[in-house]
C-alpha cells in the first residue's frame, strides 16, 4: 500500500487548486465516507492518493487526461508493491471513473462511486469557495461577474464574456450534488452547498456596495 509520505512526492509539481492538500482531504474523505456505505478501504485509500497523480505533471493538456494518464501510473505503483492484477484493476476504475466531464466511464463499484463523491465534496463548502476562487485566479478569471441570460439558460457564455468563479457556481458547482452515487455524501453535500450558496450571495451583496 503506497504511504502518505511517498504520495506526497507525486504532487510536488501541482497547482494551488489540486496540490497534496487537496489529496489529502479526499483521501480523509474517502476513508469516512467507505467505513460509511461499506467499501474497501485499502482499495479506496490507494485511489484517493493516485488519483490525481499524473494530473499535476507539466503539459498543456494534463488536467483534461489526468485520469487516464493517473490509472496508467497507479498501476506501476501498485504493480511495484506487489498488488495483484483485480486488484490493481478495481483502483484504476475508481481513478479513470472520478473525473466530473467526463461521463464516458461511470463509477460502478461502490469503491468508484466513494471517490467520485469525496473528490466533489471537495469543490463544495468553505473549501469550495476557497477552490473555485483560486482556480478563477490561476485561470486569469474574475472572482465575480454577471452572468448573461444566455450563459444563465444554456451554460454558454457570450463572445468576450469572463467564466467568473460565479459562473463554475452555477455551471457546475450547484448541479454536483445531484451527481453523487452515496446518501452519506449527499447529506454532506446538502450543508456545504448552503453555505456555497450564502457565500456567493453575500458575495455578490457586497460587490455591489448592498451590504
Amino acid at each position: 500500500m503506497p504511504t502518505i509520505e511517498q504520495a506526497r512526492k507525486w504532487y510536488q509539481t501541482a497547482d494551488a487548486v489540486h496540490d497534496f492538500d487537496h489529496v489529502l482531504r479526499v483521501y480523509n474523505m474517502a476513508e469516512r465516507l467507505a467505513l460509511a456505505e461499506g467499501a474497501d478501504l485499502e482499495i479506496v485509500r490507494a485511489a484517493a492518493l493516485l488519483h490525481d497523480a499524473e494530473g499535476t505533471m507539466p503539459g498543456a493538456d494534463s488536467r483534461t487526461d489526468h485520469h487516464h494518464a493517473s490509472a496508467g501510473f497507479a498501476a506501476e505503483v501498485l504493480r511495484a508493491e506487489g498488488w495483484g492484477p483485480e486488484r490493481i484493476a478495481a483502483v484504476q476504475h475508481c481513478i479513470r471513473a472520478h473525473r466530473y466531464r467526463d461521463t464516458s466511464e461511470p463509477p460502478q463499484s461502490i469503491e468508484a462511486k466513494v471517490l467520485f463523491d469525496a473528490d466533489k465534496l471537495d469543490v463544495l463548502g468553505a473549501i469550495g469557495v476557497a477552490r473555485v476562487i483560486g482556480y478563477a485566479t490561476l485561470a486569469g478569471q474574475p472572482w465575480y461577474a454577471e452572468p448573461s441570460e444566455q450563459f444563465i439558460q444554456t451554460g454558454r457564455e457570450l463572445p468576450g464574456e469572463p467564466h467568473s468563479s460565479y459562473h463554475e457556481h452555477l455551471f457546475k458547482l450547484r448541479k454536483v450534488r445531484e451527481r453523487m452515487f452515496t446518501l452519506t455524501a449527499r447529506a454532506i453535500a446538502e450543508q456545504r452547498l448552503r453555505y456555497l450558496d450564502e457565500f456567493f450571495e453575500r458575495l455578490m451583496a457586497e460587490w455591489e456596495g448592498k451590504r
